[in-house]
C-alpha cells in the first residue's frame, strides 16, 4: 500500500539520472485491490445486520452477497496488496542506488513511519489494520533482499503450506471433537457485541486498542502469509515482470486459464465452511482450503486485470485505476475514516443496521467516489497526503 515510483525527486539525483518514469501496472494493481480491502473492511466494520426484534435478519440476496464475498474477495486481496507492498520494496532499493544513498536508513525511516501510522490507524479507526504487521516484516524482507528469486518463490510456498497445515489440522480436530453451535447461541452472540459498542470517541479508541490487541495471534498466524506474499514480490521485482509485462502475454494468458478454476473452487469451499450450508466447526478447514488456494486465484485476478487494460475498454478503466493506485495509502486511510464515522458510537453509530447487499451497494459508491477524486488529483498533484508524508519521512527532507 505504499506509493513508490522508479526513481527519485531531480534534485537528490545525478543530473545525468532523469527522473523515471512509474510502472503503470503497479499502480493499475494497487488501484484494483484497494476496492476488494473495501469489501472486506466495511464487512467487518459494519458489523452483521440486526433486523427488528434483535434477530439476524438476513435476506436471501444478503445471504448469497455475504457468501460471494468470502468466496471471491476474502484472503484475495489482502495478498495482492502484500505482492505489491514486496515488488515495490524493489524499486525503492533501485531508487537508493540511483540517488547514491544508503538504503537501509531509508528503509529504517520509512517502516517506522509505517508502525506508527499503522498504530494510530488501528486504534483511532480501524483494528483490523495491516500497516503495522507490513512494517515488522519490512525488516525481513530487509534480510531476504538478496534472495534469489527462485529461492524467495520457494520459501515463499512453504510458509503457506506450513501455515495452511497448520490451520487445517486445528480444524479438522475441532470438525472431530466440538459440539455444532446452534443459531440460537449465534444470535445471542450477535446481540451482545451489537450491544456493547462503544458510543463515545474515548471508549471507543480503548475498544479498538483491546481488538487490535486481542488479533495479535491471528496477525502472526496471516503474517507468515502476507510475508510469502512479500517474497513473491520481491522475486517478481526482482525480474521485472511488471516492467515488462508486455513481453509475458501468453504467461498472463495461461496463469488466468489454469489458475482461476482451482481458486474459485477454493474459495467456494472456503464460504462453504464460512456461511453455510456447513456448521461453525468447519472453519478453520475452511480458512485452511482458502489460504492454499488464494494465491491461484490472486494471480489469476491479477493477471487478468492485466489483460484487460491492454484492450480498448480495458485501457479507459486503467487510467483511474492507477490514478487511485498512486493515492492507495490515502485511500486506504480515508476508507476507514469514513467507515469509522458511519459505523462508530463517535460518529453516526449504524453498526449492524444494514445488510450486505446495502453495504455493497455503499462501498462501490465510495470507490467510484474515490476514482473520480483521483482522477482529478492526478493532474495537479504528484503525491496524496499520506504518500507526501511517508515520502519525506524516507528521504529525510521536504519531496
Amino acid at each position: 500500500m505504499d506509493n513508490v515510483t522508479r526513481g527519485t525527486d531531480p534534485r537528490s539525483s545525478p543530473p545525468a539520472s532523469p527522473q523515471p518514469p512509474r510502472i503503470p501496472d503497479v499502480d493499475v494493481l494497487r488501484g484494483f485491490a484497494l476496492f476488494g480491502i473495501l469489501l472486506v473492511n466495511a464487512t467487518v466494520m459494519a458489523g452483521p445486520h440486526i433486523g427488528a426484534g434483535g434477530a439476524l435478519d438476513a435476506s436471501r440476496a444478503d445471504a448469497v452477497a455475504r457468501w460471494l464475498v468470502t468466496a471471491l474477495v476474502s484472503g484475495k486481496f489482502y495478498l495482492l496488496f502484500s505482492f505489491l507492498f514486496g515488488y515495490s520494496f524493489t524499486l525503492q532499493r533501485a531508487a537508493a542506488e540511483r540517488a547514491g544513498a544508503p538504503f537501509a536508513p531509508r528503509h529504517l525511516r520509512r517502516l517506522t513511519a509505517l508502525f506508527l501510522l499503522g498504530l494510530a490507524h488501528a486504534v483511532l479507526l480501524f483494528p483490523g489494520d495491516v500497516l503495522v504487521v507490513y512494517a515488522v516484516l519490512s525488516l525481513v524482507l530487509f534480510a531476504a533482499r538478496d534472495l534469489a528469486p527462485r529461492t524467495a518463490v520457494r520459501i515463499a510456498v512453504c510458509l503457506i503450506a506450513v501455515v495452511a497445515a497448520g490451520l487445517l489440522a486445528s480444524g479438522l480436530f475441532t470438525v472431530a471433537l466440538a459440539e455444532p453451535a446452534r443459531a440460537r447461541d449465534i444470535t445471542v452472540v450477535i446481540q451482545e457485541m451489537a450491544a456493547a459498542r462503544p458510543d463515545d470517541f474515548g471508549s471507543a479508541v480503548a475498544a479498538n486498542a483491546g481488538q487490535w490487541r486481542d488479533a495479535l495471534g491471528w496477525n502472526i498466524l496471516y503474517g507468515a502469509d502476507m510475508l510469502a506474499a512479500f517474497l513473491l514480490g520481491l522475486a517478481a521485482g526482482r525480474r521485472r515482470l511488471l516492467a515488462d509485462s508486455h513481453r509475458y502475454r501468453a504467461w498472463l494468458v495461461q496463469i488466468t486459464v489454469s489458475a482461476l478454476p482451482l481458486g474459485l473452487a477454493g474459495g467456494a469451499f472456503m464460504a462453504v465452511c464460512r456461511n453455510g450450508p456447513l456448521d461453525t466447526r468447519w472453519y478453520d478447514v475452511g480458512s485452511a482450503v482458502g489460504m492454499l488456494t488464494a494465491p491461484a486465484l490472486t494471480a489469476a485476478y491479477a493477471c487478468g486485470v492485466l489483460l484487460l487494460s491492454r484492450t480498448r475498454p480495458g485501457r479507459r478503466a486503467a487510467g483511474p485505476l492507477a490514478a487511485a493506485g498512486r493515492l492507495a495509502l490515502t485511500h486506504y486511510l480515508t476508507q476507514s475514516l469514513v467507515m469509522a464515522l458511519v459505523f462508530t458510537g463517535y460518529g453516526l453509530a449504524w453498526y449492524g443496521r444494514f445488510g450486505t447487499v446495502t453495504l455493497l451497494i455503499g462501498c462501490c459508491a465510495l470507490y467510484g467516489a474515490q476514482l473520480a477524486y483521483s482522477t482529478w488529483l492526478s493532474g495537479r498533484v504528484r503525491y496524496g497526503p499520506a504518500e507526501w508524508l511517508l515520502r519525506a519521512v524516507t528521504l529525510a527532507r521536504r519531496p
